[in-house]
């Protein structure tokens, strides 16, 4: 494994105020003497992004350069920037932070499996930044803190903002990429979410390199030791439905899954706090104390309890707290090969049938296709339900073309004999304004019985349009509720709601012709000129 000379980050490392992997406790006590945060009841430190208060796609960028040209899938996506403006503005940022009175650093790891994990470093303009990344990334012991030498390096400075005529950025905030220095510069942009997905666009590269498919997804594990994943895009339901007090948490967004099994690509859980209460998410309502880091949400100026159903700020409201914050997982973070794999999709047509069980090949498609509703309140402007795909479950964050990842996973479902379902969360009875959102008791016994291996000889019928293979009996939920035409008094609707996704999903696909002709024919039967 290939690491940078550290002599490149001399001016940062001799920093007359650079301060080496603070403890939890001093890191907060930094954050509230410098007043970039505020101390909350529930003992986390709440900071605000300020002007982004998301991630800022269209000003993330890779740069293009001999090491990587011939790999990365370049295009809107992974926007190129060519090496000198790269370099011009890296030392532009590091002359920056040489004039700080303090500079936080961070070594620690990137992936729970020591065979696969990589050595990183941060290095933070602010302490609360540092303190995210202590709780995002997966921390050393004393002794691998003494010889560990960083692969890859964040360096952050969101007060410095970029001057786009100047600096050859798309806006004053940027987030570049650099495989060949193995650098990720980030500036002009306060939301420390920047710095997790940066990281795992790194992984998403490197991994696949080295024999292990890099996932967007949860992963639990059963007391006889099955694995499962959870893919599903915003409002899916993947962070409830992973998160069972029967099975132990492995990680809540980012997995490897290696020739070994399964390893968490984080060491700490970046959840969204929209309308979070301990009724309906005990386990990250209680999570977050002492450490966890507050983003962006609202807090009551006398009691300093936290409003979570306040989006004053934004709807995008998040906390940052270290796994074990959490009393339900495996530790460390790696478990055996995935025995089932759920695709979870939010389809407000109502025409998905709640649970259905895929061949490879359909897995390969709904893995590519990535599908679900865009929901109010998932995204800003965003008043109905939309149609949205995302290539593998995670487009922002893959660098490489996503055939590359989809073909990994169906070699690993061949290679390990993986169930794989697709298991709708949205609407039934009708589309959204007309049918209701499908129970959670019903879709948490459905994804029980898959789990249990109840499913995997149950009989079936083919779904005419979509082609999926439906169970006709699953128990605890009523047979009627399975076939999504039955639940819909307008059957007429049904069809042409229906037909209209259909054709959403071979439109999207068109883009995937380097798909193999059995992936293609997986995808709806119904198909109009």
């Amino acid at each position: 494994m290939n690491t940078v000379k550290q002599s490149i980050f001399k001016d940062l490392l001799e920093h007359k105020g650079i301060q080496h992997n603070l403890s939890v406790p001093r890191l907060a006590e930094q954050i509230l003497e410098r007043g970039e945060g505020i101390l909350t009841a529930t003992g986390a430190v709440r900071a605000e992004t300020g002007k982004y208060t998301g991630r800022s796609p269209k000003d993330r960028f890779i740069v293009r350069d001999e090491v990587c040209e011939d790999l990365i899938d370049w295009g809107s996506v992974n926007k190129p920037i060519n090496e000198d403006v790269f370099n011009t503005l890296y030392e532009k940022v590091v002359s920056y932070l040489k004039d700080k009175e303090k500079l936080f650093h961070f070594k620690g790891y990137a992936g729970a499996d020591a065979k696969y994990r990589v050595p990183i470093q941060v290095f933070n303009e602010y302490a609360w930044h540092n303190l995210f990344a202590t709780q995002m990334f997966v921390r050393p012991s004393k002794e691998e803190l003494q010889t560990l030498e960083p692969e890859f390096t964040v360096v952050s400075a969101p007060s410095f903002k970029a001057d786009p005529k100047v600096d050859g950025t798309n806006s004053e905030a940027f987030v570049l990429i650099s495989f060949k220095k193995k650098i990720v510069l980030i500036g002009g942009t306060e939301y420390a979410g920047e710095i997790k997905k940066s990281i795992f666009s790194v992984m998403n590269y490197l991994l696949p390199q080295r024999e292990v498919l890099s996932m967007h997804c949860s992963a639990n594990v059963g007391q006889e030791g099955d694995v499962a994943l959870f893919f599903g895009l915003s409002g899916t339901g993947k962070t409830t439905l992973s998160a069972d007090p029967y099975r132990r948490l492995i990680g809540d967004d980012e997995h490897g899954w290696s020739p070994n099994g399964i390893f968490n690509i984080e060491g700490g859980c970046y959840a969204k706090c929209i309308n979070l209460s301990q009724e309906k998410e005990p386990q990250i309502y209680n999570a977050i104390r002492f450490g966890s880091v507050l983003e962006n949400v609202v807090i009551d100026d006398k009691s300093r309890n936290p409003d979570y159903d306040d989006t004053s700020f934004t709807e995008n409201t998040r906390a940052a707290y270290p796994l074990e914050n959490i009393d339900n997982i495996v530790t460390p973070s790696i478990a055996g090969h995935p025995n089932t794999i759920i695709f979870l999709t939010a389809d407000a047509s109502g025409t998905l049938p709640p649970i259905s069980k895929l061949t490879k090949e359909q897995a390969m498609y709904h893995f590519l296709s990535g599908y679900t509703s865009k929901l109010a309140g998932t995204e800003r402007g965003v008043t109905d339900p939309q149609a949205t795909f995302s290539a593998c479950f995670g487009s922002p964050f893959l660098p490489l073309a996503p055939s590359t990842y989809a073909e990994m996973l169906g070699e690993k479902i061949d290679q390990f004999n993986s169930n794989v379902f697709l298991v709708n969360t949205g609407w039934t009875g009708g589309a959204y304004g007309v049918g209701e959102r499908m129970k959670l008791s019903y879709t948490r016994a459905m994804i029980h019985a898959a789990l249990e291996g109840e499913l995997n000889t149950v009989e079936t019928t083919q779904d005419e349009i979509f082609g999926l293979s439906i169970p006709l009996n699953v128990p605890g939920v009523p047979d009627e509720v399975l076939i999504p035409k039955n639940t819909w008094t307008d059957k007429k609707a049904y069809d042409i709601e229906a037909k209209a996704l259909a054709m959403k999903f071979h439109k999207n696909f068109k883009k995937f012709t380097n798909a193999s002709q059995d992936i293609k024919q997986a995808g709806p039967l119904y198909y109009s000129e």
